[in-house]
């Protein structure tokens, strides 16, 4: 049995993180309330915000379980507070995916928290350390599309309901990303413990240049509109409309203007 000893000091909840939970409540408070004279801005900090948090939430997770499984030196790295400045690339974990988030609506897979991978011990518990950031984003993804497919939206105002509409989108594409069996994703760190001394050799050199391929990828018009008819079809078995998934982008690119459809009078 793995003894886990850390200080208390390294699990304290970061400040950071708590700031950004606030802005996530307060422009979500906005977004519901209609306070906010352009809907859109308050759409576009809500969804900007929420989906920090659930990046911080993603790499948590990675660390939670590499401690559980004996790498306590995540501790130490600060990696338990939820502060994204902690991480080993900040740039990688959360600027680059919120950029690609605004620049095309892709909840593109950031992620760096090294992990001492010599200090655990089994194939299963390193795939489940590798698994353990997507199954967040499936989990706020449940999160966000629970009021559709509970039929609990009553009463729910039409911008909020677009922003978790189009924040459910990042989560699944986040998630499908992230499990894709590519060298440098979450995908290809499961199966990685599993394949032989001589296939991770040769796979070893392509990892920093796996999330790269997998981008150039979604620029082929074909590819691109292939992999966004499965998110479509993924949310809309969850009782999440295209077009509330639409309106959902265009109230948070507010600077492109708004359809009026997508505003209520």
């Amino acid at each position: 049995m793995t003894t886990v000893t850390t200080r208390s000091g390294d699990r304290r909840i970061s400040p950071v993180f708590v700031g950004i939970l606030a802005v996530t409540a307060v422009t979500g408070w906005a977004t519901w309330t209609g306070f906010a004279a352009r809907p859109g801005v308050a759409v576009f900090l809500f969804v900007t915000a929420a989906w920090i948090v659930s990046l911080c939430l993603h790499e948590y997770a990675h660390a939670r379980t590499a401690l559980h499984s004996g790498d306590i030196s995540v501790g130490e790295k600060g990696y338990l507070t939820l502060n994204p400045l902690k991480y080993t690339h900040a740039l990688l974990s959360i600027v680059l995916p919120v950029i690609f988030v605004i620049m095309g609506g892709i909840g593109l897979p950031g992620g760096a928290v090294f992990i001492e991978r010599g200090r655990i011990r089994g194939r299963w518990r390193h795939s489940l350390i590798s698994a353990a950031g997507p199954l967040t984003n499936v989990l706020f993804a449940a999160v966000c599309t629970a009021p559709f497919w509970l039929d609990a939206l009553d009463g729910v105002p039409d911008e909020f309901r677009f922003a978790l509409a189009f924040l459910a989108m990042l989560q699944v594409t986040a998630a499908l990303l992230n499990f894709l069996p590519v060298p440098g994703l979450d995908g290809y760190g499961v199966i990685e413990p599993w394949l032989s001394y001589h296939v991770k050799r040769q796979v070893e050199p392509f990892a920093p240049f796996g999330l790269l391929f997998v981008f150039a990828l979604l620029w082929v018009p074909s590819v691109n509109r292939e992999f966004f008819h499965l998110i479509y079809s993924v949310l809309d078995g969850l009782g999440v409309r295209a077009g509330e998934i639409d309106c959902g982008q265009w109230l948070y690119r507010f600077w492109q203007g708004t359809p009026e459809l997508c505003v209520s009078p």
